[in-house]
């Protein structure tokens, strides 16, 4: 089964609010590697591994399905910091 960005946004906006999604084919547009960064404020008080967590749950489905897949989990609070440098 290919994985596709569209079914990665679908699956992540409809567990969590999402305020900042990018999701990038590392694969070529094979769909077999994705990298993510997701800003979300469900992230606020869970530290990096329960993020992750979290995310892996949600997609477990897709990430079966993919060579590769990589996470950036930011609050907005941490995305607002990083945009400002």
């Amino acid at each position: 089964m290919t994985v596709t960005p569209q079914q990665i946004e679908d699956k992540l906006r409809a567990a969590i609010q999402v305020d900042h999604l990018e999701i990038i084919d590392t694969s070529g547009n094979c769909g077999g590697a994705y990298n993510v960064v997701i800003v979300s404020p469900d992230f606020q008080k869970k530290m990096t591994l329960a993020r992750h967590k979290m995310v892996n749950q949600i997609l477990a489905e897709e990430i079966a399905n993919v060579h590769a897949f990589s996470q950036k989990t930011l609050t907005p609070e941490q995305w607002a910091k990083e945009q400002a440098k």
